[in-house]
């Protein structure tokens, strides 16, 4: 980051522990410790301060590198701190360099920005190498299968768990987690993110749950709540207007707001671009009683009748939203929402703390437009079964020459202080997936509706759907995209899915049906996996 003649400048909030005895930092100590939290506020050495506001706007100091606040005191479950542990640990391996796999972009801000604390505690230097999301799968795949040993570190969607299992791109946690880590640190992901099938097979972990990933609704409270509005719309629709429940109110609400406003304002937008609109079908198609296969059998059911209204509906939806909205990808959405031309927009959580103004100094999201709709915004889940659409976990390649020093790492990244720290980021793109992270009231205090943000993404990921995660998971989703994006230029939406089934049937019949079966009924137990409005929660 350029830190001359910069009026403006990036605020990075960071939680890190105050000094703990080094009796807890060697994890010898039987009794539970008491932690300060802090959070630091870095600014550039050179940056003409005038003043730095704190989180809760309590005063204004004058800094020159950095400026600390405590917020809290507390008692730590368990008896010693993973992330303490992690460090202590590590310094054996002073000079040694991990190569460590992430997503290319904001997601890789996250590692850029801790690394360097990482080699400042440890001696242990962090090398990042950023990939596309889908060629993360392919090169790690590969990088194993070829015997490169490129990696010590591997990133992973839960979509991806169960091929690079039986592929051994990933090792095996358990004897790492059992030697180094706080257990009360497992039970402290929010359960659909502990889940099986996210980072871990039956009792065996290949990875660390890092990323908490789940569709929000977000809308226009101030068009919402406007008196003529709300008259209007329930003079023609016959109820009140409020965020919608169903697919059929979301349909209403869009085509409302198109009429009245529209060309300066739609009623909402979706991202349609090829490559992630599968992740759009899934969650409604799951939500409205979809079964992907028949269990008994393994015929492909995304070609039924709920299959089919899905995609209609969603092709349906594209009339009353900004025109060219078939190719409208992440940016575009994040484009016209944040320049208040949108009513409504489904996507990832980054939106929400974007159009809330948090982190609008920050030099990493310079390509973001000013928001217009600060202080405007309500959060909700969608309609029916919101999509756990992405998320990562983190995991060791079993190729890896510093096993021991990679695992150490991803422990102290994902450990729940430093986690925090993270997920606080404003442009890396980390999630709340610790029931920690949706409990901190310093992420409640970082902005007015923060709370209310927190909530929804609580609520929306143990409501929610996972995207299938059965062998050759990969290979179905690019057929559902497929048929979703040929039904947004123009084809048959039946036409469209019946093809994507026989391209479902011909990857079942490679991989072997009765193999294929076995591993459906065995994820189909997860609860977040069941078809229908509803989930069971264990």
């Amino acid at each position: 980051m350029n830190t001359k003649n910069v009026k403006t400048f990036g605020i990075l909030f960071i939680i890190s522990l105050l000094l703990m005895s080094l009796a807890a930092q060697c994890a010898g100590s039987a009794e539970p410790q008491v932690v300060e939290k802090v959070v630091t506020v870095e600014v550039e050495k050179e940056v003409e301060v005038e003043k730095i506001v704190t989180v809760e706007v309590e005063k204004e100091v004058e800094v020159e590198k950095i400026v600390t606040k405590e917020v809290e005191k507390e008692v730590m479950v368990g008896n010693f701190s993973s992330a303490s542990r992690a460090v202590e640990e590590a310094k054996q391996y002073a000079g040694t360099t991990l190569n460590v796999v992430w997503e290319a972009g904001l997601q890789s801000q996250d590692p850029l920005t801790m690394g360097p604390q990482w080699e400042a505690l440890t001696g242990i230097k962090i090398n990042v190498i950023e990939l596309s999301y889908n060629d993360i799968y392919s090169n790690q795949l590969q990088d194993h299968l070829t015997g490169g040993g490129s990696y010590d570190v591997i990133t992973f969607s839960p979509l991806w768990l169960i091929d690079f299992v039986n592929a051994g791109v990933v090792e095996p946690l358990n004897p790492y987690i059992e030697k180094y880590m706080n257990p009360a640190d497992l039970e402290d992901y929010l359960p659909v993110y502990g889940a099986e099938g996210y980072a871990r097979l039956g009792d065996t972990w290949y990875g660390l749950p890092d990323d908490g990933d789940v569709f929000v609704l977000y809308y226009r409270k101030d068009l919402f709540e406007d008196p003529d509005n709300m008259a209007e719309f329930k003079a023609e629709y016959g109820y009140d207007l409020a965020p919608p429940k169903t697919w059929q109110e979301f349909d209403d609400i869009g085509n409302f707001f198109t009429n009245k406003y529209a060309p300066d304002l739609y009623g909402g937008a979706i991202q349609r671009l090829e490559g992630q609109v599968y992740s759009f079908w899934y969650g409604p198609f799951s939500g409205n009683g979809g079964q992907f296969f028949d269990p008994d059998t393994m015929e492909p059911l995304i070609n039924s009748d709920v299959g089919v209204q899905t995609l209609t509906e969603m092709v349906n939806q594209n009339k009353w939203m900004p025109p060219g909205v078939e190719k409208w990808g992440f940016v575009e959405v994040l484009s016209a929402w944040m320049d208040g031309q949108l009513a409504m927009v489904i996507t990832w959580p980054p939106i929400g703390r974007w159009s809330a103004g948090y982190g609008a100094t920050v030099e990493q999201l310079a390509w973001v437009p000013s928001t217009k709709v600060a202080g405007k915004v309500g959060y909700v889940p969608p309609p029916g079964r919101p999509t756990l659409a992405g998320g990562f976990s983190l995991g060791i390649s079993p190729d890896s020459k510093n096993k021991e020093a990679a695992y150490l790492f991803i422990q102290w990244m994902n450990s729940p202080e430093i986690s925090l720290q993270r997920v606080m980021l404003p442009y890396a793109l980390r999630d709340p997936f610790r029931l920690s992270h949706f409990e901190s009231p310093l992420y409640a205090s970082l902005w007015p509706d923060a709370p209310e943000y927190l909530e929804t993404l609580k609520e929306g990921a143990l409501k929610g759907q996972f995207e299938l995660g059965i062998p050759g998971a990969r290979e179905y989703a690019e057929a559902v995209d497929n048929a979703a994006t040929a039904a947004m230029a123009g084809t048959d939406p039946q036409e469209a899915l019946d093809t994507a089934a026989q391209r479902w049937a011909d990857i079942t019949e490679r991989l072997g049906l009765e193999q294929q079966k076995e591993n459906y009924r065995l994820w189909l137990e997860g609860p977040w996996n069941k078809p229908g409005p509803e989930v069971e929660l264990p």
